[in-house]
């Protein structure tokens, strides 16, 4: 039982089943209405960031001394991994299910998850390019995400709020995060904390989503972009690096940089009340990514 809460693959595939099964049985609560989810969700995944973040120690982190490591995070990890989804935003925003196409925008403006620091660690990455990659590139995210909104939903949204969302899922992690960098969690018990924090908001968010009425293509697409920005990317950077003689301990954090959106910020970005009616359409193709990035976990 451990081993399986310890294990994020299994509790993702887990979070979808449970989710997917409240939602389509019609058993989600009517008492958690969406302020009440939205709350919840950034506020869990703000504890998220800041235990997750709080690991990466201080040293080495300095971006002026290490350019070329910082720069290669910050393109590979918010502008190179936005351009699929925002190609396939702009491909069915004007159609019929352009509410369901929205959710792509705040995959595109996520950063990397903030777990690419320990996988790089079981893959044998370059474990000081992912944490000073990851401080950066969230740095980074706080003017990236609401730039990414407001150019591609302009005055659709409410931009105060967006940038009230965004301090509050990027900008008390950045801070509280430096504060617990040496207090001792035992790795076990954060890795099961988090997986039940995963499980909570992906079931919260998922189990919710209205996917009455949506033709089998639509999910079809949606999937084929997930499939190409998650397992397409990933490939394409691993060829291109291996061409210019990057070697493994970097190429396979860059990899993981490229191919591993932050679904969590995503969640919580689009459930956070900015758009409104269609927060629940926009869902669609975040559920749908969440699945095929389970895949690419595993």
């Amino acid at each position: 039982m451990k081993s399986l809460l310890k294990s994020s693959a299994f509790m993702m595939m887990l979070a979808m089943f449970v989710a997917l099964v409240t939602n389509l049985g019609g058993w989600f609560p009517e008492s958690l209405t969406p302020n009440i989810r939205s709350d919840l969700t950034i506020w869990t995944l703000v504890v998220m960031l800041t235990l997750s973040l709080s690991r990466i120690p201080y040293r080495n982190l300095n971006p002026v001394a290490h350019g070329t490591s910082v720069l290669r995070a910050v393109m590979l990890g918010l502008i190179i991994s936005s351009i699929i989804p925002l190609i396939g935003y702009y491909i069915l925003k004007d159609t019929d299910f352009g509410n369901q196409a929205t959710g792509l925008i705040f995959v595109a403006a996520a950063p990397f998850a903030g777990s690419v620091v320990p996988l790089s660690y079981i893959l044998r990455g370059d474990m000081e390019h992912a944490a000073r990659g990851t401080i950066v590139t969230y740095v980074v995210s706080l003017v990236w995400i609401p730039a990414i909104i407001w150019f591609t939903l302009g005055e659709s949204v409410e931009m105060t709020d967006v940038l009230i969302t965004v301090l509050k899922l990027l900008g008390i992690p950045l801070i509280a995060s430096r504060l617990l960098t040496k207090v001792k969690i035992d790795k076990d018990l954060m890795a099961i904390f988090l997986n039940l924090c995963i499980f909570f908001m992906v079931w919260l968010s998922v189990g919710d989503t209205n996917f009455k009425g949506i033709p089998a293509w639509v999910f079809v697409v949606f999937a084929l972009i997930a499939f190409l920005r998650s397992f397409g990317l990933g490939f394409a950077v691993e060829r291109a690096e291996k061409r210019m003689g990057i070697g493994w301990s970097q190429r396979v954090t860059d990899i993981l940089m490229a191919s591993y959106k932050n679904k969590g910020i995503a969640i919580a970005l689009c459930t956070s009340g900015i758009l409104g009616p269609i927060t629940g359409d926009a869902m669609v193709a975040i559920a749908t990514s969440i699945i095929v990035e389970i895949t690419w976990l595993a």
